[in-house]
């Protein structure tokens, strides 16, 4: 059974930075593409940062310039480096990857349980 385990959220203070990591585990064929989307109470979950395998990556323009994601493919994780991090970005972020799993033919989308960060003074 595939999981996606999310660490390192936590309360922080506008202008500070905070790393997110991600950790998928279980019966792994491979793994596309993963990522980071973040939602906040009321609202709907967005895409933050996204990471294919040969490390190519694209992200929100609300966070171009702030937030660098990176991959290790051999560890089948992801971080999410967040700087410079204001009020606005106090969301709970969630791991995201696409994952085949041995024997399947089509991949299945999984997410992690998600992590709350807390930007405030």
């Amino acid at each position: 059974q595939v999981q996606l385990v999310e660490s390192g959220g936590g309360l922080v203070e506008p202008g500070g930075s905070l790393t997110l990591s991600c950790t998928a585990s279980g019966k792994i064929f491979s793994i596309n593409y993963m990522g980071w989307s973040r939602q906040t109470p009321g609202a709907g979950r967005e895409l933050v940062a996204r990471i294919a395998a040969d490390g190519t990556s694209n992200y929100a323009d609300f966070v171009k310039g702030r937030f660098t994601i990176s991959r290790d493919n051999a560890k089948d994780t992801i971080w999410l480096q967040m700087n410079s991090l204001q009020s606005d970005d106090t969301a709970v972020y969630y791991c995201n990857a696409y994952i085949w799993e041995p024997g399947d033919y089509v991949g299945d989308d999984y997410w992690g349980k998600g992590t709350l960060v807390t930007v405030s003074s």
